[in-house]
């Protein structure tokens, strides 16, 4: 099978250049992944420090690294509820938690289950239906419901299967939340998986160590050809094939993602989901166990390809794609019709007889155009196509602004955890991530190191509110944990502490820090960054990209500014002018109560009004201008009318109410309701009519 012509070693060749040059090598791959398990870890830091009893895996094509900026793969998230203990055996049952006892009977489809609901004092079946979500089955068991999804699906754009799919904003990817539940063991229906050895002695025996440690999840949906589909629920061990899509080489990964353009380009057009990606990647982990290592090389990729849509086609024929890991599971069971079943078998023949030609037909990336290049069908002259270091470079500079990003999101998820909590429950939850981390990988010790400093900034900027209101000081314990977070970013830590020495009126302190930053500001190509609007910036210099492409995910701490926000426990830490904005609901109730200002608008009104009180006239002159000429020229602000409502005051302040109305009036054409604007139009009305 595999002793070919040599056209075929040649076109082979081609195509690995080909991906080579699309972004599918080892440089990308390695950075796509690290970029989304340090989020994935960000995540769980969070869950912890809130107390959530939750843990979120990123998956799929992206976390993989097993995707191309033309393929638009969305962001896979399993999010798993440790509230519940799922067995196997009756061993592993536990007192004073909610139990279920996996069920595979004659009513179940291979690859799912029941939960039947045990006691939680002792050992035995439960015999009272606790709500809504279990049932009585006609052996008296109570089940499970899998429609508990139901509850989380409010907001959401779509459904599909267990999974709730969440619109990506422009130039952001689209996120599917599958939730899940946890079982420590791995399941009895895939026990002989752990000992089958492949031609190719793949997966390894460490492979299926590791899979066996991290046991299973169940997730609520039933089979298509479930009897009944609201008790079954689906067995995963995606965490397994996690590892085993980790552990391929480039080669393999290349077929993958051809498998995926044909798919997209051919086989499922429209957006018509009949073969999914997950087909494509079992038929690729059959054939690699199948087939010996040596023949997964670059120079043989056309036929790598070949053999795997042969394989998918026989899947087709007999519409029946075993699951890799749990073989009874047929992923096709219920899948086609008879019409799409043969239109699609005719279509994967088409395709294996007449590949060369559909493959240079591929249009995603613009895999077919550079192919004939490559093959000399056409002159190099009539494309330009982006090098590999250029797209390598534009993949790493997203994957650190969507790290940076996922910095800014999980941080307005702790303040939003802080909103109610005492000074008490906040450091002790604050010592049990530090703790974590402290005994985490080197990994989990580097993404505590982005999230952690504003972590302690938050924390430290508490701690002077509480300070400043009893005696207008700033406690020594206060000053330790903000200047433990100054090196959260180029700028929005530092501007939190230059207000905090402002509010207690030590305005030479505030100045020299503000100095500081506007000096650094201007150092380095900075990138200004708040998740609160889920949208990319506008403009990102090549300065920028260099700097990304150059250094390790470490130096977004230094070319980028995120937006200062306060939450009401700050607010002896906030300017009088700044204050207004913490009583308006903002966002689509997303946050209460909080102040948010971009950081370069932010330093500059600091500028000025620390200016004024030093009654530096020329100095705050200067700073209203730039406070004036950032809001003309700065593309990428996110919290543009906060940042004209303060301008709006400091026009007040200068005896200028027009100028003051217009900031007003600008500011409310960027948000109409929740503004804080309009009690700012109506106390200066109010002002203006009473002289």
């Amino acid at each position: 099978m595999f002793q070919e012509p040599d056209y075929r070693e040649n076109l082979s060749l081609m195509l690995s250049e080909v991906l080579h040059d699309i972004g599918v090598n080892e440089r990308i791959v390695m950075s796509r992944r690290r970029g989304n398990m340090l989020r994935e870890i960000m995540s769980n830091i969070q869950n912890r420090l809130s107390g959530l009893n939750v843990t979120s895996y990123n998956l799929g094509s992206q976390s993989e690294g097993t995707t191309t900026i033309g393929l638009h793969s969305d962001i896979d998230i399993l999010v798993c509820f440790h509230d519940c203990n799922i067995i196997q055996e009756w061993s592993e049952w536990e007192p004073d938690k909610l139990n279920y006892l996996m069920i595979h009977d004659e009513n179940t489809t291979p690859g799912y289950c029941f939960l039947q609901l045990l006691r939680d004092d002792e050992p035995l079946p439960a015999t009272v239906i606790p709500d809504e979500h279990h049932i009585t089955d006609r052996r008296g068991r109570i089940l499970y419901k899998n429609t508990m999804i139901n509850d989380l699906l409010q907001g959401a754009d779509q459904k599909h299967g267990p999974s709730i799919a969440e619109q990506g904003q422009p130039g952001l990817c689209d996120r599917d939340r599958v939730s899940a539940l946890p079982c420590k063991s791995w399941p009895q229906s895939a026990s002989g998986w752990l000992q089958i050895q492949g031609i190719s002695r793949w997966p390894t025996q460490e492979m299926r160590r590791y899979a066996a440690s991290n046991g299973c999840f169940v997730v609520p949906t039933g089979s298509k050809v479930s009897e009944y589909p609201e008790l079954e629920w689906r067995i995963s061990t995606t965490l397994a094939e996690r590892c085993l899509m980790f552990n391929q080489n480039i080669t393999q990964i290349r077929c993958y993602v051809l498998l995926k353009m044909i798919l997209k380009s051919f086989l499922n057009p429209q957006d018509e989901i009949n073969i999914s990606s997950f087909m494509c990647k079992t038929v690729l982990l059959h054939c690699i166990e199948n087939t010996e290592s040596q023949i997964w090389k670059d120079n043989n990729l056309y036929t790598c390809l070949t053999y795997c849509l042969l394989e998918l086609q026989n899947c087709v024929h007999n519409d029946c794609c075993s699951h890799f890991i749990t073989t009874e599971n047929n992923l096709m069971a219920g899948q086609f019709t008879a019409e799409t079943k043969h239109e699609l078998s005719k279509n994967i023949c088409d395709f294996i007889q007449n590949d060369r030609q559909w493959l240079l037909s591929i249009d995603i990336d613009d895999v077919g155009h550079r192919l004939q290049v490559k093959l000399n069908r056409v002159p190099h002259r009539i494309y330009y196509f982006p090098s590999s270091l250029v797209i390598y470079e534009n993949v790493k500079t997203l994957a650190y602004i969507n790290i940076a990003n996922d910095v800014s999101y999980q941080h307005m998820l702790i303040l939003n955890f802080l909103l109610n909590k005492n000074i008490r429950t906040i450091k002790q939850s604050i010592g049990k991530v530090m703790t974590f981390c402290d005994n985490g990988t080197r990994l989990e010790h580097a993404a505590f190191k982005l999230l952690a400093p504003f972590i302690f900034t938050t924390y430290g900027s508490i701690l002077a509110s509480s300070s400043i209101g009893e005696n207008n000081q700033v406690s020594p314990q206060a000053l330790v944990w903000l200047s433990a977070g100054l090196n959260s970013d180029i700028s929005s830590s530092r501007l939190k502490l230059a207000s905090v020495f402002y509010s207690t009126g030590d305005m030479e302190k505030a100045d020299l820090i503000l100095r500081h930053t506007e000096q650094q500001y201007y150092s380095y190509p900075v990138l200004p960054i708040c998740y609160c609007h889920h949208q990319l910036p506008e403009a990102v210099t090549a300065e920028f990209k260099r700097l990304c492409n150059e250094q390790s995910e470490d130096c977004i701490k230094h070319i980028t500014a995120f937006c200062v926000r306060f939450i009401q426990k700050e607010i002896n830490c906030v300017p009088k002018e700044l204050q207004y904005e913490m009583f308006t609901h903002k966002y689509e109730d997303c946050w209460m109560d909080w102040a948010v200002v971009d950081s370069l608008p932010f330093l500059y009104f600091l500028q000025y009004k620390i200016n004024r009180h030093l009654q530096r006239h020329q100095d705050q002159q200067q700073a209203l201008c730039k406070l004036i000429r950032t809001l003309e020229t700065d593309k990428n602000l996110k919290h543009r009318e906060t940042a004209l409502n303060i301008l709006g005051q400091c026009m007040e302040q200068e005896n200028r109410p027009q100028a003051a109305l217009k900031c007003y009036m600008l500011s409310l054409q960027q948000r109409a309701r929740n503004n804080a604007a309009n009690y700012h139009i109506c106390k200066l009305l109010s002002g203006l009519l009473v002289c």
